[in-house]
C-alpha cells in the first residue's frame, strides 16, 4: 500500500492517538494537545485515571496486541508514539513492546495512512559515548535490553520511512515534571526529609536533562511542521545546564535544609551498585550508574535549526519544578511503587543508607 497523504503543514484540528497515554510523558502530551483544541485518543494497558478521562477516547489495551492498536487507529490523523517497556522491565517486556510493539503501531498507522508517526526514542540509543557533544549522526550502541531495543525501534522507524512514511524520531534526554517519579522520586524524598544526596563521581560532569514540557513543544513541532522537513531524528535536551553537582543542589536548595550534595569516588559505587542489581537490592540499572559521573549532553542545533525548538527551561527549572510538584501531590502517590515513571521506585538497599544522610 503506498501512502498519498500530500506533504503540508499541520495546523488545524486534528486526531491525535498517544500511546502509552497514561504514562508521565502520554498524559502531559494529552494535555498539552487538549490545550490547544485537538481531539485525542489514549492507547495504554494501564488505566486512564486522569481528570482529563471525560475528554478523551480510551482504549485499553497492549501495543502487542494488534486487534488492540488497529481499533485504536481508527479515524487518526497523527500518532504520538511513548509507549515502552522501561529498564526495569524484564528483557522479553521490553523487547517485545518497544520493537515488536512498535512495528504493530507503525503497521497500523501505514495501512490507516496515517499523516505521521513521532516516535519517542532515547539518548540511550548511544550508550556509553566517549565524546559530548552527541550528534544525531554519531554511532548508535545501546547498553543493555533497553538501549539495544531503542536502537533496534529506530530501525524499524527507517523501514517504514523508506515505505514512504513521515516518522520524525525524537531522541529525548531524560526528562522530568509534572507526574514525573520512577528514580527522581528517590531523589526528592531524601530532599523532603532533610537528607543529604550521595553522588556517584566529583559531581563536576555535566548531565543534560529536560523538561516534559520543552518535550511536548519539540513533539508538536515534528507534528505540525511540514512533512519532508521534520522526516528525520532530532537530539532535544535543555539548553542551559552547568554541573550534575550544582543542578542537582538546587533541589536540596529548595528543600531548605541546608543539606548538600555529597561525593563518592565513582569506582568502588559504580562496582557496589553492579552487585546490588544482581542481588536485585537496589532500584539503579546500569545505564543510570554506568554514566552518573560521566558527562552526558547531545547537541540540540539540530532541532533548534530545523523544528524551531527553544527550550525554555534549564537543568535547575526542571528539577525544581519537578520537585514542587512531587511535594504538592505527594500524598497521592507516597504508597505507592512501581517500574514506571509514573509511580516511585521501590528504594530497595538505599533505604537503609538514607539513614547515613
Amino acid at each position: 500500500m503506498e501512502n498519498t497523504t500530500q506533504t503540508s503543514q499541520t495546523t488545524q484540528a486534528q486526531n491525535y492517538l498517544v500511546t502509552g497515554g497514561a504514562g508521565f510523558l502520554g498524559i502531559n502530551m494529552i494535555r498539552y494537545l487538549l490545550a490547544r483544541g485537538h481531539r485525542v485518543t489514549s492507547l495504554d494497558i494501564a488505566d486512564f485515571n486522569y481528570p482529563e478521562k471525560d475528554r478523551i477516547t480510551i482504549v485499553k489495551g497492549d501495543i502487542r496486541d494488534k486487534t488492540a492498536v488497529n481499533r485504536a487507529m481508527q479515524g487518526i490523523n497523527i500518532v504520538v508514539h511513548t509507549a515502552a517497556a522501561l529498564p526495569l522491565y524484564t528483557r522479553e517486556d521490553i523487547y517485545s513492546t518497544d520493537v515488536d510493539g512498535l512495528h504493530n503501531v507503525l503497521q497500523a498507522a501505514y495501512e490507516q495512512a496515517v499523516d505521521r508517526m513521532i516516535h519517542i526514542s532515547s539518548t540511550a540509543v548511544y550508550g556509553i559515548p566517549d565524546h559530548h557533544p552527541l550528534l544525531e549522526n554519531d554511532k548508535l550502541q545501546g547498553v543493555g535490553p533497553y538501549g539495544e531495543a531503542k536502537v533496534m525501534a529506530e530501525d524499524v522507524c527507517s523501514q517504514f520511512r523508506a515505505k514512504g512514511m513521515c516518522v520524525p524520531v525524537i531522541r529525548p534526554k531524560s526528562f522530568i515534571g509534572p507526574e514525573r517519579l520512577g528514580v527522581f522520586a528517590l531523589f526528592y524524598d531524601w530532599a523532603k526529609d532533610g537528607k543529604g544526596f550521595p553522588m556517584i563521581g566529583s559531581g563536576n560532569n555535566r548531565y543534560q536533562l529536560l523538561d516534559v514540557e520543552d518535550l511536548c513543544d519539540a513533539v508538536y513541532l515534528a507534528a505540525t511542521l511540514d512533512r519532508d522537513r521534520v522526516n528525520d531524528v532530532f537530539n532535544i535536551g535543555a539548553k542551559q545546564y552547568t554541573t550534575m553537582r550544582e543542578d542537582y543542589q538546587a533541589v536540596l536548595d529548595c528543600a531548605g535544609f541546608g543539606k548538600k550534595i555529597v561525593p563518592f569516588p565513582a569506582g568502588p559505587v559504580i562496582l557496589a551498585l553492579r552487585v546490588l542489581e544482581a542481588l536485585h537490592l537496589s532500584p539503579l540499572y546500569k545505564w543510570v550508574y554506568e554514566t552518573a559521573s560521566t558527562d552526558s549532553f547531545v547537541s540540540i542545533e539540530k532541532a533548534e535549526r530545523v523544528l524551531g525548538y527553544a527550550p525554555k527551561y534549564s537543568n535547575k527549572d526542571a528539577l525544581v519544578r519537578n520537585y514542587k510538584w512531587y511535594i504538592e501531590h505527594l500524598r497521592e502517590f507516597e504508597h505507592q511503587s512501581g517500574v514506571s515513571h509514573r509511580v516511585p521506585w521501590k528504594q530497595g538497599i538505599l533505604k537503609v543508607a538514607k539513614i547515613f544522610f
